[in-house]
């Protein structure tokens, strides 16, 4: 009787999280610039459904396609010198900003074994071409870069000067 009584209360249990899973989904923000997820679930749907005759097509890739992301830019950031200090954010992984620009270059290279060593995370922050994006790659030597925009995260920190690491310890150039 117990055995089934527990049985009982897992079942319902689990009923109550299926169905969480399928509570709708919250927009927290949205920047005016958002797409649509349907091309990309539609392509989940039917690659359940399709047989080997049905051929699936591809939905735009959006922010794969690397034009579709340049310009990056983030308003309130630029080139310049950041004094070092201490903050009391602790970061599971450092990360660091950079731009496309000589002094950016010139940093990356000076810092990259130290940012490898470390395991720091890159984010490229200004990029007006694909020549920007490509030297800025040429120069990683395999450290993770992600273009975006920092303008939230530099606020939040009161950055407004890259090339720039921050970590557990804090931010300094």
């Amino acid at each position: 009787m117990a055995l089934e009584i527990r049985n009982s209360i897992v079942l319902v249990v689990m009923a109550i999280f299926s169905l969480c899973a399928w509570a709708g989904v919250t927009v927290i923000y949205d920047s005016g610039q958002t797409r649509s997820l349907a091309p990309y679930l539609e392509i989940l749907e039917s690659s359940e459904r399709a047989t080997n005759s049905q051929p699936i097509r591809s939905p735009k890739l959006g922010a794969a396609d690397i034009q579709a992301l340049l310009p990056i830019r983030s308003p309130g950031l630029s080139p310049g010198t950041v004094p070092s200090r201490a903050h009391n954010r602790p970061f599971a992984r450092p990360f660091f900003l950079i731009g496309s620009d000589t002094r950016s270059r010139q940093w990356l290279v000076k810092h990259r074994e130290r940012l490898k060593a470390i395991g720091a995370v890159g984010m490229l922050v200004q990029a007006e071409t694909r020549e920007d994006l490509q030297a800025t790659a040429n120069l990683s030597g395999g450290l993770p870069i992600m273009p975006v925009s920092a303008t939230d995260i530099a606020k939040a920190l009161g950055i407004s000067h890259y090339p720039v690491l921050v970590s557990s310890q804090g931010i300094e150039q």
